[in-house]
């Protein structure tokens, strides 16, 4: 029996309904359960995922998406834990505030409510399943997920976990909907059906953002690229500027957190890089330096005007060498995505320059590039990070998967 988008969007707007009607006592035993069922599920989980691997092999995939594309025992585990910190969370939706009585005596207050119906297009990385169908579902949304075909036996078997517990809590399974059909004119069809789903959200690399922007009837947000930079300023603890470019450029290189670009102020340059390049060479980097740092590094390479806008995803990074703090703020401006900025300081003016004067979605002072994380600021997962700056900027969890009516209050009030 064929697939058919128009039923499946038509299906998850009445599940929505349901889905909004639920407390959040109630949202939060589904998510738990979920939550445990992904545990006992692994090893038929890691069974469908090397199916996706063997064929990864086969068509030849890079290694950041083959990295993406893995699952393994703890990485699921992760998964489980992450639902189960959603679950606990606060519930999003219901509450009404900021009421307050306007002259006329009404009442006048803000409640949180679901969006609707949220549709997800995404590449390779099984985890989104679950965590984009356990943010919506906290946040009162039925969701439509189209991963990948590189990662579709992986998320049929995460959508069977998710829709195994749906039926027990006698929920409609068309509240989380996989397509298991990767055929890209399905994808065409499903950004037309505007009047079924409320909002796109496009997440992997940039020339999918760039075509589902492009074609969509429904509302995007989008998730570009994450081209991160690290300013080594003039005042940095350099031992610990250099555990962040570390830390940022290769504990995982295939995700869009990893820094791609270091610049070092002049001032501290002829210390910190040497320091830099022999770090970087254990890693085996591929360094890619303008011409005032390039004589640092043993093996490297001239940057071109491309380095500085490039999102490598992989152990390569741009170095550049900038003569003051409003030299590497041009630079920010000029070639960031708008995801995360980081500066390594000492100086506390600085710090709160750097702050006021960059927005990106995040910006980082002395820390680590790798904690633009939903679960590591405070979100439990995330359902992507925003690089649009209407509704929702930097990493969206489930309140970023809501709007907000006004609700009136009043006692028989005409207006004059």
């Amino acid at each position: 029996m064929s697939f058919s988008i128009r039923k499946a969007a038509s299906e998850a707007k009445v599940a929505a309904r349901q889905v909004a009607r639920l407390s959040g006592e109630q949202k939060r035993a589904v998510l738990m359960a979920i939550s445990k069922h992904l545990i006992s599920q692994v090893s038929n989980i890691l069974s469908a995922n090397q199916l996706d691997l063997e064929h990864a092999k086969t068509v030849g995939l890079d290694a950041a998406m083959v990295d993406r594309l893995t699952l393994t025992e703890e990485r699921v585990m992760a998964i489980a834990s992450a639902v189960a910190s959603i679950a606990n969370q606060t519930d999003p939706v219901g509450e009404i505030k900021e009421l307050k009585t306007m002259p006329s005596g009404i009442q006048v207050g803000k409640m949180r409510i679901p969006l609707g119906v949220i549709a997800m297009i995404y590449e390779s990385r099984p985890n989104v399943t679950i965590d984009a169908a356990a943010l919506c579902f906290k946040a009162g949304n039925a969701v439509i997920l189209r991963g990948g075909k590189e990662a579709l036996h992986s998320n049929l078997a995460l959508a069977a976990c998710i829709h195994h517990v749906l039926r027990k809590f006698d929920i409609d399974t068309a509240a989380v909907t996989v397509i298991p059909d990767p055929n890209r004119e399905i994808m065409n069809k499903l950004m037309t059906l505007k009047e079924y789903i409320d909002l796109i959200i496009p997440r992997g690399g940039e020339g999918l953002i760039e075509y589902v922007s492009e074609r969509s009837q429904i509302p995007v947000i989008q998730h570009y690229k994450g081209v991160c930079h690290l300013y080594v300023d003039e005042h940095a603890d350099q031992e610990q500027a250099l555990k962040l470019l570390e830390n940022g450029k290769t504990q995982r290189t295939g995700v869009c957190n990893a820094l791609e670009t270091c610049l070092v102020h002049r001032a501290v340059a002829d210390t910190f890089l040497p320091r830099a390049a022999a770090m970087l060479k254990q890693h085996n980097t591929m360094i890619h330096a303008c011409d005032s740092s390039i004589g640092h590094f043993a093996e490297a390479i001239s940057a071109t005007h491309a380095d500085w806008q490039a999102e490598y995803l992989a152990m390569e990074i741009a170095v550049r060498v900038v003569d003051s703090y409003d030299d590497a703020i041009a630079h920010i401006t000029e070639y960031g995505s708008g995801h995360t900025e980081v500066i390594a300081t000492q100086n506390y003016t600085t710090a709160n320059a750097f702050i006021r004067d960059i927005n990106s979605a995040v910006v980082m002072v002395n820390a680590s590039s790798r904690f633009s994380d939903g679960g590591e600021l405070g979100l439990g997962a995330e359902i992507g990070i925003s690089t649009s700056k209407l509704h929702a900027y930097g990493p969206m969890g489930a309140e970023s998967l809501t709007t907000e009516k006004f609700v009136v209050l009043g006692q028989g009030q005409t207006r004059a």
